[in-house]
């Protein structure tokens, strides 16, 4: 199946945007009339740039307040479309869309309507082209498209059919399974859009709020299923309005736009395996079981340092690689590799970031099935070479320029730390920590729907609404995704001065920002942390004195939290409790959390507290490091 996007979706110049939709594998582009008109190109220039790009024009749009005109406004009309069709064929393509009216003139009737459109398609005809009706969803007299088919039927001309898009059926929240009466042949084209659920006016929300397919709430996965239930075989297209897409990278909305449209497509034919989807086979998505490890790449000057928090917080170096500078620290079942390599990707993040985590070991129940899907989802392959004897573990480019890494319970892959690793003798008891709760990613907020796409398209994985939190310096925006034993917070920033933007930009974009451990017994493991120097976070008192009143805690309680520095959350049915390392002088930090009953969040109630806690504790923007 051909997929396609429109122009106005994405940024730049005509040029920019062509080169940026080529190199993302798309096969067509919707010429959005404005992107046209605007440049200085002539119809056949357009069309010869489009073809030598490997692309296609599959629709020219939009073809405005059409239907239902009385005299002069209906001749004027037919004299437009004329022109357009004229245009079309210079450049190319013999599709166009015209979508419903709103014209203050435009009268209703739905034979009336037809009746245009039967001429229309003559006219359309005597010019070798197509003409789609599109209900927009705020459409004077046709804003569904049941009513759009309808015209379309009772029009009865082989040059007029249906043009269906996600956004004006489910944002009028209209069945899409109501789709599924309407013969394939007669759709000529279908555009998708996700969106989140905003109560807004529709047209406000269409043109600044769609998103791609899997990064909003809309049922485009139920929509598409329903729409390839009628046999319908054309392209599928993005036609996204978004103020940030608009602004964005053209290359990575072009990226995440093939990326969406994938995984739609992929999740129709498991939802619905009958139907048929023309996509290559691929594996299923599947949850991470759990995080195996972490590496943090570094130098040998700069190794101590994070080594002497790594036993502040109660790991032992438990082995060393067996052919490279590194250090295995491990504690419970949490493993954190500390990598000096003077060479290759890791020694490249940290020229580029300083000390940061480069890469992330999930383990999954098949590591081959898990890495051919991520390539099949437009994940950038990563190879390294291994010595004779060591493991060949698969790996793909992760967002924010970091590396995941897949093992599993395979005879080969399983036995990472007997192969790749000598251990040093068994590893103290350490402060309680189990293993990793969960990893905060911080990035530029205009790339949060980026990073979400990416794990929920690779990974069996569900997002978590997304929340704001306050730092004193602006506003923080959070979402965490959770597929299995992995969970991430994702934290995207505007303002440069809050703790997140500080820390993209003096890291130069590092996406790793926090590590939370897990814990059994917090009081239990805040003693052992204090015992080794553990640098903790300093809570302020009045904290705890809203806290206290805020849930109705038990005085002792909230005394042993103070003392410890320790903070509370709850949510029905469980509790968490939180503590926090200072920052590094980059603004990286470690956290500790416990889990009690069903608590499925973050501590999202905390994170303000915490923030001003940490901007305490932290020198001030622009003072130089010690």
């Amino acid at each position: 199946m051909k997929t396609s996007i429109a122009t106005v979706s994405i940024s730049g110049t005509f040029a920019e945007k062509l080169a940026a939709i080529a190199t993302a594998g798309f096969d067509g582009i919707e010429i959005f009339e404005q992107d046209f008109t605007a440049s200085d190109f002539t119809p056949a220039e357009v069309g010869r740039m489009v073809r030598d790009h490997g692309l296609e024009i599959t629709l020219f749009q939009p073809f405005r307040d059409f239907e239902g005109l009385p005299d002069p406004h209906r001749a004027r009309a037919f004299a437009r479309a004329a022109r357009k069709f004229d245009l079309m064929n210079q450049l190319g393509t013999d599709l166009v869309l015209v979508c419903s009216s709103v014209h203050p003139a435009a009268m209703g009737g739905i034979d009336r309507m037809a009746a245009d459109f039967a001429a229309l398609g003559d006219l359309a005809k005597s010019h070798g082209i197509r003409v789609g009706f599109e209900a927009l969803a705020w459409g004077r007299h046709v804003n569904d498209h049941r009513d759009a088919w309808e015209v379309v039927r009772r029009a009865d001309h082989p040059n007029v059919g249906l043009i269906l898009d996600s956004f004006h059926t489910l944002g009028r929240k209209i069945d899409p399974d109501t789709i599924r009466r309407i013969p394939g042949d007669r759709i000529f084209f279908v555009q998708l859009a996700d969106a989140p659920a905003i109560d807004m006016d529709l047209l406000y929300w269409s043109r600044h709020f769609r998103n791609m397919p899997g990064e909003g709430d809309l049922d485009v996965t139920g929509f598409l299923r329903a729409v390839m239930a009628t046999g319908y075989s054309g392209p599928l297209s993005l036609e996204i309005f978004n103020d940030q897409f608009r602004a964005g990278l053209p290359r990575l909305v072009a990226s995440d736009g093939h990326r969406s449209l994938i995984g739609v497509m992929d999740r129709v034919r498991r939802a619905e395996p009958t139907l048929p989807v023309d996509l290559p086979a691929f594996p299923a998505a599947a949850a991470v079981q759990r995080v195996e490890f972490i590496e943090f790449a570094t130098s040998p000057e700069e190794a101590p340092a994070l080594e002497s928090l790594l036993a502040a917080t109660g790991f032992a170096r438990a082995g060393a690689h067996v052919s490279k500078p590194v250090t295995l620290w491990r504690q419970g079942g949490a493993n954190v590799l500390v990598n000096t390599e003077g060479k290759g990707f890791t020694h490249s993040s940290f020229v580029a970031h300083g000390t940061v985590v480069s890469e992330v070991a999930l383990m999954v129940p098949d590591a081959q099935a898990t890495h051919a899907r991520a390539l099949a989802l437009l994940a950038q392959d990563h190879t390294q070479s291994a010595l004779p004897g060591e493991l060949e573990i698969p790996a793909f480019r992760g967002v924010g320029g970091s590396i995941l890494r897949l093992l599993d319970a395979t005879e080969t892959l399983s036995h990472i730390w007997s192969v790749d690793f000598r251990s040093d003798a068994a590893p103290a008891e350490g402060a309680g920590l189990t293993g990793i709760d969960h990893i905060g990613q911080t990035m530029a907020y205009d790339e949060m729907l980026s990073w979400a796409l990416f794990y929920t398209s690779i990974f069996d994985a569900q997002k978590a609404p997304m929340v704001d939190v306050a730092d004193p310096d602006g506003l923080v925006r959070s979402q965490a995704v959770q597929s299995g034993g992995l969970r991430i917070t994702l934290n995207g920033a505007e303002a440069r001065r809050t703790l997140a933007g500080r820390f993209v930009e003096e890291t130069f974009g590092a996406s790793v920002q926090h590590i939370a451990f897990a814990t059994d017994d917090i009081f239990q493991t805040a003693a052992k942390l204090a015992e080794g120097g553990f640098p903790v976070l300093k809570i302020g008192d009045n904290y705890y004195d809203d806290v206290e009143a805020r849930f109705g805690l038990d005085a002792a309680l909230v005394a042993r939290m103070r003392a410890a520095n320790v903070l509370y959350d709850e949510e029905p049915g469980g509790q968490f409790f939180q503590l926090y390392s200072a920052p590094r002088p980059d603004g990286f930090f470690f956290e500790i959390v416990q889990r009690q009953g069903n608590y499925l969040g973050y501590g999202a109630a905390n994170a303000a507290f915490r923030i001003a806690a940490q901007k305490r504790s932290t020198r001030a923007p622009g003072m130089p490091r010690a």
